[in-house]
C-alpha cells in the first residue's frame, strides 16, 4: 500500500494541523552507564499550556494531522538542538491515527531526511491507556515499525485497558512501567514483588524495562536493585520546552 492509497493520508498531512504547539523534552537516563539514553518529546502549548490542554483540542477530524505534526515537530527540534548524536528520540503516537504504517510514516521519514536525523534513533511509544479498537492493527504497526528499524515502546504499562493480555499478543522493545506502580515502591513490599516479577518476565521476553515518573532517591535505589537500568522522572529532570538537558545540566540542577 502506498501513501496515495491510504484514505487517512489523503485527508490530512503534517501541515494541516492549525492549533499552535511545540515540544518539551525529558531525558531518559541509563544509570548503569551514567548517560542520557534518549529524550521523550512531550507536546506543549506555545503559551505554556499543558499537554492536557493541547490534546483536548484533538478531534476525530484532526487526529491524523496532529499525530503527523507532532512527529515532524519533534524531529525538527531534535535535528537542530540535540547534542548527543547517539541519544534516541522518543515520540508518542496515536495508534488509532495510523491507518497503514508504511504509508503514514512518509512525513516522518521526510522530516528525518531533511534534518539528517538517523531514523535508527527514533523510538515510537504508545500508551495502553488509549482505547484500542483493533489490537491486531496495533500489533501490525509495532511489527512494521520494528521492521523499519525503529525502537518501539509500550507506555504506562499496568495502568490501562489491556495489561498482560496486550503483551501476550505482541511485544515491544521497551515497556515503560506506569508511575503509579513505582510511587512509594521503597516502602511497599507488594509493589517490590510486582516489580521483581516484571523484571523477570521482561528478561525472559527480551524486553527492556524503563521506570518512568521516578521522583525520589529511595525509589531509584529499590528499582536499581531490582535490575532496572533506564529511568525517567523529576528526580533526574523535568521536561524543558525546546531544550535537551545533558547529564551535566542535571548535575548542576540537583
Amino acid at each position: 500500500m502506498t501513501a496515495n492509497s491510504c484514505a487517512g493520508c489523503r485527508n490530512a498531512d503534517a501541515n494541516s494541523f492549525e492549533i499552535p504547539f511545540t515540544m518539551a523534552f525529558q531525558p531518559i537516563v541509563d544509570v548503569s552507564a551514567n548517560r542520557v539514553w534518549g529524550y521523550e518529546a512531550l507536546v506543549r502549548g506555545l503559551a505554556g499550556e499543558s499537554a492536557f490542554d493541547v490534546l483536548g483540542q484533538v478531534t476525530e477530524k484532526n487526529r491524523y494531522a496532529f499525530d503527523q505534526a507532532c512527529r515532524v515537530k519533534a524531529i525538527e527540534l531534535a535535528g537542530t538542538r540535540i547534542g548527543d548524536v547517539d541519544a534516541k528520540l522518543s515520540i508518542n503516537f496515536m495508534p488509532n491515527a495510523v491507518y497503514e504504517p508504511k504509508a503514514c510514516i512518509r512525513a516522518t521519514l521526510e522530516a528525518a531526511s531533511r534534518m539528517q536525523f538517523d531514523t535508527r534513533r527514533l523510538m515510537f511509544e504508545f500508551t495502553e491507556n488509549e482505547r484500542m479498537d483493533d489490537v491486531g492493527h496495533i500489533g501490525h504497526i509495532v511489527s512494521e515499525y520494528r521492521r523499519m528499524g525503529f525502537t518501539t515502546a509500550l507506555d504506562d504499562f499496568g495502568a490501562g485497558y489491556a495489561g498482560l493480555s496486550l503483551l501476550a499478543k505482541f511485544q515491544t522493545d521497551l515497556i515503560k512501567i506506569d508511575m503509579e506502580l513505582l510511587r512509594g515502591v521503597d516502602t511497599s513490599p507488594v509493589k517490590q514483588t510486582i516489580i521483581r516479577g516484571l523484571v523477570g518476565m521482561a528478561g525472559e521476553l527480551g524486553i527492556t524495562l524503563l521506570a518512568e515518573g521516578v521522583e525520589t532517591e529511595a525509589e531509584l535505589t529499590i528499582l536499581r536493585a531490582a535490575g532496572i537500568k533506564l529511568f525517567q522522572g523529576y528526580y533526574f529532570a523535568r521536561p524543558q520546552v525546546e531544550a535537551f538537558q545533558t547529564m551535566t545540566d542535571m548535575a548542576l540542577a540537583a
